[in-house]
């Protein structure tokens, strides 16, 4: 019964005459109980399905025509339907059919005749007590059937989200096998290698993007993503973030284009976290626009907030999907020949990201066929510029010197994950040593006194912040440089490892770019 509804606590009643059915309501309705007297058993049943409270009946009533009619109506309650009726009765021989009426009725209070006013309005008012209790059980059945058909759904998102992955990540792997065959076996001409090699990059980072967006969803999710707020020009954002997307636009040779104010549109935001925004949009429309498509990405604003749209004319979404679009792990089926890759988090990511950002993001469409537009809202910056938190002065450090030759220490439990980072380290010219455990790396380190030491963080035994804690303590490497190389990412990952004595942070797989940044630093 909703809460407008009152037809739920209705009192339905049947008595031998007319005259007997007013003074009987008009004694309730000084109550306040609200009454509706039937002519017969029929037309009560006929009410019984449109909402009932409690029923008042008389032995006259059950004798009369029209029993089975009640008592199908009653039958057809749901499960925990069971309508309290007050009998008035003064019969002490009740007739066959009223007593086999009686007899088949679940949930009576005989009262009496003669009865008083106060007694019937007692009885009626315990009946609809009684019955309000079964409206509460109603609704607790309700909100578990709710979260029963949740649950199943999330199951079954949960099914369709691990398929898709395993999907997605089989593609990538696969090429990168076949990459790897090729170098192995095969002729081994420039233009196949650098082809295999081009392409194994582009796949590893495919990786990287997959497993980076499954980590944003669990620190979105659990409360754990730090925005490091700037004063911004979104159009330097926008071009971040077109950077970003460019691959999939060229691989897919749509037609892009970029319209941009003449003068700066100033958010607060973490520039990282909006170029991934944009980004994604960008690669939704890429992704679900056909080969040569158009695609729009523009950049206005009005009194309070910046507007991105970004508009593509391909394959639309019907109505129904729109409100669906930026649910986790969902994938829209748009059409039936054109499979889409990704696991259904982009556009989740995006709602949420800019949710901390206190903007909003929209969807819509004119239908299949139609094309899409995603607009984004960002509140404008104040004229104030946002500050920025004060770098740890160790992590500023910059030595002084031309660049050299280091001596790296690389300590990793997993010896393809150290021999293959020391050889890239080797391949740049610099003298390298490997252990596999935390307890030889304090050792090599004894020895070595590296300039600079990558070391894993889950290791058995000494793990990676022991290892750390014990170096940072020792006087002669206090110029080592500390680099924490890790599968964990996050913000607080980052203190635990910052608080442990390491320098930097570096989540695995390391990009190429980053160790060189490091050794920069160091080498000059």
């Amino acid at each position: 019964m909703a809460a407008d509804d009152r037809s739920g606590e209705r009192v339905l009643l049947v008595t031998p005459t007319r005259r007997d059915a007013e003074v009987t309501c008009q004694l309730l309705g000084k109550a306040r109980i609200d009454c509706l007297p039937c002519a017969n058993l029929e037309e009560l049943a006929g009410e019984i399905r449109e909402g009932v409270g409690a029923i008042v009946l008389t032995d006259a009533a059950l004798a009369a025509s029209g029993a089975d009619a009640l008592l199908s109506a009653l039958a057809s309650q749901p499960a925990w339907s069971d309508v309290p009726t007050v009998l008035l009765t003064g019969d002490r021989q009740r007739s066959d059919l009223a007593q086999r009426t009686l007899s088949r009725l679940t949930n009576v209070t005989l009262l009496d005749l003669p009865s008083s006013t106060r007694s019937l309005v007692s009885a009626v008012d315990s009946s609809l007590r009684a019955r309000r209790r079964q409206y509460e059980i109603r609704d607790q059945l309700v909100r578990q059937a709710a979260a029963e058909e949740a649950l199943r759904e999330a199951d079954r998102r949960k099914d369709e989200f691990l398929a898709t992955l395993a999907h997605e990540l089989r593609n990538p792997l696969g090429a990168l096998r076949n990459g790897l065959q090729v170098l192995l076996h095969g002729p081994g001409e420039a233009a196949v290698r650098e082809r295999m090699l081009g392409m194994m990059d582009r796949q590893s980072r495919l990786l990287v993007k997959l497993i980076d967006e499954l980590l944003d969803v669990s620190r979105i999710a659990t409360g754990k993503v730090d925005l490091r707020r700037d004063r911004l020009d979104l159009r330097a954002v926008i071009g971040a973030a077109l950077e970003l997307g460019q691959t999939a636009v060229d691989a897919a040779h749509h037609d892009l284009r970029v319209e941009l104010p003449p003068d700066p549109v100033w958010v607060s935001g973490d520039q990282s976290r909006l170029a991934q925004v944009i980004g994604n949009l960008v690669n939704n429309a890429a992704k679900y626009t056909p080969d040569g498509g158009r695609i729009v990405v523009s950049l206005g604003s009005d009194a309070t907030q910046a507007i991105v749209r970004v508009v593509d004319n391909g394959v639309g979404m019907p109505a129904e999907v729109i409100p669906h679009v930026f649910d986790l792990f969902t994938q829209v089926n748009r059409t039936l020949d054109r499979a889409q890759g990704g696991l259904g988090i982009g556009l989740s990511l995006v709602r949420q990201l800019v949710a901390l950002h206190g903007g909003s993001v929209s969807a819509a469409s004119r239908g299949a066929g139609q094309g899409s537009t995603f607009t984004l809202t960002l509140p404008l910056a104040s004229s104030a510029s946002a500050s920025e938190a004060p770098a740890s002065p160790r992590e500023e450090r910059r030595p002084a010197g031309g660049r050299r030759r280091l001596r790296l220490l690389v300590v990793d439990d997993n010896a393809d994950v150290a021999d293959s980072l020391a050889a890239l380290l080797e391949d740049a010219g610099h003298q390298t040593r490997t252990e596999y455990g935390g307890a030889a790396g304090i050792r090599a380190a004894e020895e070595f006194a590296p300039d600079v030491v990558f070391c894993d963080i889950g290791m058995p035994g000494t793990d990676g912040h022991e290892l750390a804690s014990q170096l940072s303590s020792k006087p002669h490497l206090a110029s080592t440089l500390l680099v924490a190389v890790t599968g964990w990412g996050g913000e607080e990952r980052q203190r635990r490892t910052k608080a442990a004595g390491f320098h930097v942070h570096l989540t695995k797989p390391v990009d190429p770019d980053a160790v060189e940044a490091v050794l920069s630093r160091v080498a000059g």
